[in-house]
């Protein structure tokens, strides 16, 4: 498929998918394979989340993220490399940036409730004693992106001409999170280096990110031509794009898109913007070396072997989340 240079994302319904009906499900696997392969993004609706728990979600995270730092900062522990609990402002940047994100977040792990030996390589999750809620409806998203997530990791497959249960096994008990994410406000914008921004431009690590909704304007992505074009989505909607594993694994015909989160004009710099996306990743194991019919003589072989563990790290340490 020749690339379209497309003013905004597809939209698609992951009803279509979970229908039973052959010719519907068909239909959702080529639109969501081209859209992979052209911009690497979708809007979905039909994901699994209604609106009373999304708003419970967003005003548990609201009431965490208004709490003082210093209340905050009881839930962070830098010797997890931010994959539990709370990671304060500015610690994370953009992979070859120095300067930190205008942001603070909160990650939610996988919970394997099995005798699973993968649950030894996760931490315990946090939980934040002043919203007692946020436990039940940041895990309750947990494991509705994650169902989602895994329907649309099936369709993938399908269209790569893969059994379509190929990632079930290489994604149960994975090493998802659940990110709920404050870009708090600036006050004084002359007071922050001069090239901070919200999220600068960056590829995900992960398989793919299913994000709920952002509470205000700001993401975009970069086209093929280099073009940035904002990305909205309905308020039924998530928006779903590609991740730098899945790229890898399919040796580039799946597309990871760069994207961004813009600082808003200047006079609305003192307004917080919230955004939950749910990363969904596979376990340590999973190989992610080229599939064999991604690699052609029109496509060699782009990417050394490695696993998701070992990718996972190396970009840790390249976000500066974790020490060499």
């Amino acid at each position: 498929m020749q690339d379209q240079l497309l003013d905004q994302i597809p939209s698609l319904d992951l009803a279509d998918f979970r229908s039973g009906d052959p010719e519907r499900k068909a239909r959702f696997v080529q639109q969501l394979g081209e859209a992979y392969q052209n911009i690497g993004f979708v809007a979905l609706k039909n994901h699994g989340l209604n609106d009373e728990q999304t708003k419970q979600l967003y005003a548990d995270v609201q009431a965490f993220f208004q709490l003082p730092d210093a209340a905050k900062q009881r839930y962070e522990n830098p010797e997890l490399a931010g994959q539990r609990g709370y990671i304060s402002k500015g610690k994370e940047h953009a992979k070859g940036r120095n300067t930190g994100d205008l942001k603070e977040f909160y990650h939610v792990g996988q919970e394997v409730e099995t005798e699973d030996p993968i649950k030894k390589e996760y931490p315990a999750n946090i939980w934040p004693e002043e919203v007692p809620s946020f436990k039940e409806s940041t895990f309750r998203a947990y494991r509705t992106l994650e169902s989602a997530g895994q329907d649309v990791l099936r369709a993938i497959a399908l269209y790569l001409h893969l059994p379509e249960n190929y990632f079930d096994d290489k994604v149960k008990h994975g090493n998802s999170i659940l990110r709920p994410i404050h870009y708090f406000p600036i006050e004084d914008p002359d007071a922050v280096p001069a090239d901070a921004v919200r999220a600068a431009e960056h590829g995900d690590i992960n398989l793919i990110t299913l994000l709920m909704g952002a509470s205000a304007d700001g993401l975009q992505v970069k086209r093929r031509d280099d073009k940035w074009i904002p990305i909205t989505a309905l308020p039924d909607q998530i928006v779903v794009n590609v991740g730098d594993m899945l790229q890898r694994l399919t040796n580039g015909v799946l597309k990871s898109t760069i994207h961004r989160v813009v600082n808003p004009a200047r006079e609305k710099m003192n307004t917080s913007r919230y955004s939950i996306p749910f990363f969904m990743h596979p376990r340590s194991e999973m190989s992610l070396a080229a599939l064999e019919h991604c690699v052609t003589p029109d496509n060699p072989k782009k990417e050394a072997d490695i696993t998701a563990g070992e990718f996972l790290n190396e970009r840790l340490i390249e976000l500066g989340l974790k020490k060499k």
